[in-house]
């Protein structure tokens, strides 16, 4: 028997096993990152935002700092934490769901022949298959969580808090609010496709094999970072067009997707496209190799534990 089969029949002996800790490593991993960094989140939120509310509570341009000042300035130190529950319970099924059929996904398309000699293509796969699923699943908890976070003193609306939030707005707008800028989310699927194949594949040139069950963290630092940088480059105008889909009111004027990108440009110009962008990668970077440094690592420690 070859060694590659004796790895198949040991995988799939474990397979049940693998994905249940891949699972619980993701959302031990998303609900850390989640966390840590959460104030540059709400940052990130205000200044994607301030196109369609800086009329009713004042600008907000002027960058991080600025907006930070604003925020801190108006709501306290709590405020950089508005949304931090939506955060560990949007990042905590999101991950776990993402990695368990991710990881799972790899495997099963490892085994279809076709696929060997491509698993650039294989990984894009698997990214598309586990973000939708995640995204899918969790996209009511993110939209809850962009109106706490871009709410202040003269939005529309306010909620106490998570639970107000959701019950609030399904008595306000119905059950369709809580998957406004679904859309734009599963277009945003690209950003996935994007940096874990490229994620992949920047770890074998950095020297870990596809094989290996031991955790590099510089390897896997660089990598999560590198890919991180370039799929948010490439991707990041969908999560304007989300967010101010997710924020706006049931008769708002934000209409599908390509309609609401026509609007954008032509009201606010090319750059709406970035803002934020600067914050975003403060953001995103450091939660991509804290996500991806601490899945390795605790799945890792969990497969020699069980």
């Amino acid at each position: 028997m070859s060694s590659q089969n004796s790895h198949n029949i040991l995988h799939e002996t474990h397979l049940l096993s693998d994905t249940s800790i891949h699972a619980i490593a993701g959302a031990l991993a998303g609900t850390l990152s989640g966390i840590v960094v959460c104030p540059l989140d709400v940052i990130k939120t205000r200044l994607q935002a301030e196109g369609a509310l800086d009329k009713q509570r004042g600008s907000l341009k002027g960058g991080l700092t600025r907006t930070m000042d604003s925020i801190v300035k108006h709501d306290g130190v709590r405020g950089l934490y508005r949304g931090v529950i939506p955060i560990i319970l949007g990042y905590s099924p999101t991950w776990m769901i993402y990695f368990a059929v991710y990881e799972k996904s790899k495997y099963l398309l490892s085994t279809v022949p076709q696929l060997d000699p491509y698993p650039f293509f294989s990984h894009c796969l698997s990214a598309l298959g586990a973000g939708a699923a995640s995204t899918t699943i969790t996209n009511p908890i993110w939209v809850v969580k962009t109106r706490l976070m871009s709410q202040g003193r003269n939005t529309p609306w306010h909620y106490s808090g998570t639970w107000d939030a959701f019950k609030t707005m399904y008595k306000t707008d119905g059950i369709k609010v809580f998957y406004s800028g679904l859309g734009p989310a599963l277009l945003g699927l690209s950003h996935v496709a994007i940096q874990f194949p490229m994620y992949e594949k920047l770890k074998v040139m950095l020297g870990v094999s596809p094989d290996s069950n031991k955790p590099n963290p510089w390897a896997v630092t660089v990598a999560s970072s590198l890919s991180k940088m370039i799929a948010s480059a490439i991707t990041y105008p969908h999560e304007i067009v989300r967010t101010r889909m997710q924020i706006q009111s049931k008769d708002g004027q934000y209409r599908g997707i390509i309609a609401s990108f026509k609007k954008l440009y032509q009201e606010e110009g090319f750059r709406i496209f970035y803002t934020g962008f600067g914050t975003n990668l403060l953001r995103t970077v450091p939660a991509s190799a804290i996500t991806l440094l601490s899945f390795e690592m605790i799945s890792s420690r969990l497969k020699q534990i069980l």
